[in-house]
Formats: structure tokens, C-alpha cells, sequence
């Protein structure tokens, strides 16, 4: 128990940090959206371009892993949106944008600070090439589904190419392609280049989760925190549990390598959850309650799964 404390004590520290901070006004409330642009779109790119070119491949695109970590992505997708058309009387676009809640968990600001604390550099081969994949795969999948259900959608194709789009226009991904690119090409960082992305590099923990806590008070939770309960549930437990699922007992993954994949399922929402909600205008309150109540609950829920995968 004490080592998982020592694992997130920090991280939530600095969270509660930045949210009281900004709640009680030492920080304002207009700054937040440039530090976490100024984490998505430069420290991080810096972060996962560095650990690409010294990514052994072999360790890293680890199929067993990945698959089911993204197979239960999609369970937790139409589950979510099931339950919502189900039990809370959605629309169909509606659920769909509840389901996408259920599925996009923050693997950058809140993933990497914990499985970096949780489990070290041996782990990060295997997160980095989630990460790579997060954004492409889930966005694109998440405008796919919506335009194949919402009454008013347009052309699938169309869906498909605004993902892509916005997945491969993405810094991070940017940032991922091209250390990948240098690793293929046998380059080396030296010199300034060095010394520059590893600065950039070094400050993704603290600004990062200093930004998501200041982001918090932006979130209420309204009359739809039971829809989001709901979402929090499959996000913090159930695509992590069908992400073990896989992995061991059937798979039958090493459970000392499949938990890296199991506790980065963990994670809480992202706000790309709120993005997607208001991009396609549906379901915009559970989306924002989602993020709140998830992070909140992850404290506990994170703690579980590290006293069962081992700290």
C-alpha cells in the first residue's frame, strides 16, 4: 500500500494543486487552456519523438497488448451507448457521444505521469505505442459511428476523413512519426536538439497535471451525474477488466508485461470526450461531467488496480 501511495500521491497532489490554485484565484482561470495546448502541443511531441527513436520495436508493438486494450476500448464504446439509449432514453447520436465518453481515457496527462511512476521506463515502449494509436483509431471510429446513426448525418466517407484528419494533424502523433522515422533512419539526438526536446520533455508531469486540475473548474456535475457514473464505471473499470480479460487468461500475456496495458486502460476521461460532444453537439453535459467525476474517482480506482497488478 505505501508503494502505491508513493506512485500517486504525486500525481493527485499536483492535480489538487492546480484545481485549488485556480479555485482560489493564484492562478487565473484564462491560463489553463494555454498550458495544456502548450503540453499537447510541444512538451509531449517532444516527449514521445525522444522515446521513439530509442523504442526497441520488438518490446513496443506488442499485439497481445495492444489488441485487447483497444478491443476494449470498442466494448466500452457500444456499451456505453447501449446503456444510454437503454436505460436513460438517448438518441441515438446522444448515446453515441455518451459511449465516446465511455471510451477516450486521458493516457497523456494523466497516463504517462502514472505508468511512468507506477512502473518506470520498462513500461513506456508499450505506452508510447498505445498513445501513437489512441488518437487515430478512437476519433475516427467515434465519427464513423455517429455519422452511420445521428438523423441528420452526412456522408460516412466525409466522417471518415475529418477523423483522419484531425487524428493525423494531431502534434503528438507528429511528434511519434517523426522520432519513428528518425529510429528507421538510424539518427542520433545530439547538440542542442538534445538538449532542447529534453527539456521540453521534463516538464510534460508537472504542467501537465498543474493544467488538468486548474481544467476541473470548468466542470459542474448537473442533473446527468448519473449518466456519468455510468461512463466513469466503464472507463475506470471495465475496459480495464476486459482489457485483463484478454490479455491472460485467454491470451496468456505475461501479467507482469499485461498490466502496463491494463492500468493505462485505467485512466480517467480525456478532454477529448468534451471536444467530441461539442463538435457533433450531443450530449455535451455527461461528456463534461464525465471528465470531472472520472478523474475524482480515479484516485481510488487507480489505487485498486495497482494493489492488484502490483506497484
Amino acid at each position: 500500500m505505501l508503494s502505491v501511495l508513493n506512485v500517486i500521491a504525486p500525481v493527485f497532489i499536483l492535480i489538487g494543486l492546480g484545481f485549488f490554485a485556480v479555485r482560489l484565484k493564484l492562478y487565473p482561470q484564462s491560463g489553463v487552456a494555454g498550458l495544456i495546448a502548450y503540453v499537447n502541443n510541444f512538451a509531449t511531441p517532444c516527449l514521445l519523438f525522444r522515446a521513439m527513436i530509442d523504442v526497441d520495436f520488438g518490446a513496443a508493438f506488442n499485439l497481445a497488448i495492444i489488441g485487447p486494450y483497444y478491443a476494449g476500448a470498442v466494448s466500452v464504446l457500444a456499451l456505453g451507448a447501449i446503456f444510454a439509449a437503454r436505460l436513460f432514453k438517448r438518441r441515438p447520436g446522444e448515446a453515441v457521444a455518451v459511449g465516446f465518453s465511455a471510451m477516450f481515457t486521458n493516457t497523456v496527462l494523466v497516463g504517462i505521469p502514472v505508468m511512468q511512476r507506477a512502473y518506470g521506463d520498462e513500461a513506456m515502449p508499450i505506452v508510447y505505442s498505445i498513445i501513437g494509436l489512441h488518437a487515430p483509431i478512437l476519433m475516427t471510429l467515434g465519427m464513423f459511428v455517429m455519422e452511420l446513426v445521428r438523423r441528420d448525418g452526412g456522408k460516412v466517407t466525409t466522417a471518415l476523413w475529418q477523423g483522419l484528419r484531425k487524428a493525423f494533424s494531431n502534434p503528438i502523433l507528429i511528434g511519434i512519426a517523426l522520432g519513428l522515422a528518425a529510429n528507421a533512419a538510424g539518427l542520433e539526438l545530439g547538440g542542442l536538439a538534445d538538449e532542447v526536446t529534453l527539456l521540453l520533455a521534463g516538464t510534460v508531469m508537472p504542467v501537465a497535471l498543474f493544467g488538468l486540475g486548474g481544467a476541473l473548474n470548468e466542470y459542474r456535475l448537473g442533473e446527468t451525474w448519473t449518466q456519468a457514473l455510468m461512463t466513469s464505471g466503464m472507463q475506470l473499470i471495465v475496459h480495464p477488466a476486459i482489457a485483463w480479460l484478454l490479455m491472460v487468461p485467454i491470451l496468456g500475456v505475461d501479467p507482469h508485461i499485461a498490466r502496463y496495458g491494463v492500468l493505462l486502460a485505467a485512466m480517467p476521461a480525456g478532454i477529448n470526450v468534451y471536444i467530441f460532444a461539442t463538435y457533433y453537439n450531443r450530449a455535451t453535459d455527461v461528456a463534461a461531467n464525465t471528465i470531472l467525476l472520472s478523474t475524482l474517482l480515479s484516485l481510488f480506482t487507480i489505487t485498486g488496480w495497482l494493489l492488484v497488478l502490483g506497484a
